[in-house]
């Protein structure tokens, strides 16, 4: 090499040391981005097309160039994928001449002169050397963030841009962004600040580490940190909802009968709650003991409230909870904050009402079955009414209940309770051959009748929406049938769906499209379960 980059050996291995400790890479990898400069920059002195390779001795820093040549068969000649080169292949036959072990494949190196790197060489240089070490950075900070999600992580704030925290963590840099922070939380340049990694993800300028504070998981891993007992996983954290900055529920479960969990999470005089209340900025935290009862499970989420009566709906995951007048503004919470934290924790839709409210919405039920009944069966109100008080809803349910117990009803015999249910079949015919009459007036053909599941109302009021034929209702979706939700001018508005009366679940509306298609000969029909698999099914 030449004189100039041969008295700088030592500073060439001074700097690759730097490099590697400064960017926390590994000493090889800034060596080998030397190497491929070095590399580039030879190679545009001697051309392109030669095979030059750079070497640098990782203990001396001794540099030296090197041109290859490989030894290739006369074949190659005629080969277009992968044309000869004069510059970097020989043919057999040549290397024959000079090297009588030769072999195809075998290659020669030839150590290039020395060269000095001009101003322009030099600066290409530099470039290579920048972008393969910021590459191994970003790899490397990838590499080491990426199983650290779901931890808490430490750093200093390093700057803000509008409204998202750019946080120094050492050895990599974090962000976190508006809608991830605490509201109202202001933090500066140099402050410290504790934040939870959600995700790590490869992106062209570098892996990003998205960070937060505002994540339910960020409150739940603070309590780990303060509660021995969660950490060692004695405790366990069911569920957490938070309304960040301002109010938060954290649902616990005890694996050891000893240990209370909400007390130990409290801790003493409240110490490690507080410690957690702290870090979020004085967000209150109601700590509420987990059940796997549904009910009990959405009554101590409305804590501090007290419920007086729990209604369940598992399929709609729906709950109408009843509380006394004085309960409701603590139920609710303000401006629904209370609800909607205890809805985020049990994954429940709930309704709350008061106990006037309930009684007045019975009375109106009543009302509507009591005169439902004196229409349909033509009795007096008398005796719709005990009807209804004996917990009969619809005309159907009297139609085709068994004789016995209607006519084990006090103040009724055989007699009546077979009058009364031949006033309603009477009835249920006489409304059937009429919704029977208006499904054929709007056009609805017989085959759509022939899906099992379809009722004439169901008929009536597809027709009524356009759905006439098989293939129309074959097209459908599920959100079609049973309606959707869409953002309009920033709000959430329910769109109804086709079939949005009849309530139907989601398993519901996709049993119906799937036997609507299969009927129209778009799919085939599932093979039926052998007898053998029903019994097994049956016994799980």
């Amino acid at each position: 090499m030449s004189t100039g980059i041969s008295a700088n050996r030592l500073e060439i291995m001074q700097i690759a040391d730097a490099v590697a400790r400064e960017k926390s890479i590994e000493k090889d990898i800034v060596i080998a981005a030397m190497e491929h400069a070095l590399q580039k920059a030879a190679r545009s002195r001697y051309g392109a097309e030669h095979d030059i390779r750079a070497k640098i001795d990782p203990k001396t820093g001794e540099m030296t160039l090197i041109r290859v040549m490989t030894v290739v068969d006369e074949s190659m000649l005629d080969d277009e994928t992968r044309p000869f080169n004069p510059s970097t292949d020989i043919l057999l036959k040549e290397a024959l001449k000079s090297d009588p072990e030769a072999f195809v494949g075998k290659t020669y190196e030839e150590i290039l002169p020395p060269m000095d790197f001009g101003r322009v060489a030099a600066q290409t240089a530099k470039q290579v050397i920048n972008h393969e070490v910021r590459e191994a950075e970003r790899e490397r900070q990838y590499e080491e963030y990426k199983d650290r999600v779901g931890e808490i992580v430490n750093g200093i704030v390093k700057r803000v841009e509008y409204g998202n925290i750019v946080v120094d963590l050492g050895r990599a840099e974090g962000v976190i962004r508006r809608n991830e922070a605490i509201p109202r939380e202001n933090l500066h340049q140099g402050d410290r600040v504790r934040a939870y990694v959600f995700d790590v993800r490869r992106e062209t300028k570098g892996p990003q580490i998205f960070l937060s504070r505002a994540k339910p998981e960020f409150m739940a891993r603070l309590f780990a940190q303060e509660v021995p007992e969660v950490y060692e996983g004695v405790i366990e954290i069911k569920a957490a909802a938070r309304d960040p900055g301002s109010r938060a529920k954290i649902a616990v479960l005890s694996h050891d009968s000893s240990i209370d969990p909400v007390g130990a999470c409290v801790g003493m005089r409240g110490a490690r709650v507080q410690a957690v209340v702290g870090e979020l900025q004085g967000e209150k935290i109601d700590i509420i003991p987990w059940s796997n009862d549904p009910a009990t499970f959405i009554v101590n989420a409305l804590q501090p409230a007290e419920v007086t009566k729990v209604v369940l709906d598992p399929e709609e995951r729906r709950v109408e909870v009843v509380v006394a007048e004085p309960q409701l503004s603590l139920a609710i919470g303000r401006r629904g904050q209370n609800v909607r934290l205890a809805s985020q924790l049990t994954g429940w839709s709930i309704d709350i009402m008061t106990e006037d409210e309930e009684s007045a919405r019975r009375q109106k039920e009543f009302a509507e079955r009591s005169q439902l009944f004196i229409n349909a069966l033509e009795v007096d109100e008398t005796f719709a009414q005990l009807l209804a008080s004996e917990g009969f809803e619809t005309v159907e349910e009297i139609a085709y209940v068994d004789l016995n117990e209607l006519a084990f009803i006090e103040g009724l015999n055989e007699e009546i309770a077979e009058e009364l249910q031949a006033r309603a079949v009477e009835y249920l015919e006489k409304l059937a051959a009429e919704q029977d009459a208006k499904r054929k007036a709007l056009g609805v053909e017989d085959a759509l009748l022939e899906v099992e599941g379809i009722t004439l109302p169901m008929a009536v009021a597809l027709g009524q929406a356009g759905v006439k034929t098989l293939e129309d209702f074959a097209g459908l979706t599920a959100d079609d049938i049973r309606g959707w939700f869409e953002t309009k001018n920033g709000e959430r508005v329910r769109e109804p769906g086709v079939l949005d009366s009849f309530g139907l679940t989601q398993e519901q509306a996709d049993d119906l499209i799937l036997k609507a298609r299969i009927a129209a000969g778009w799919i085939e029909a599932p093979p039926e379960p052998a007898p053998e698999e029903v019994e097994e099914a049956n016994e799980a």
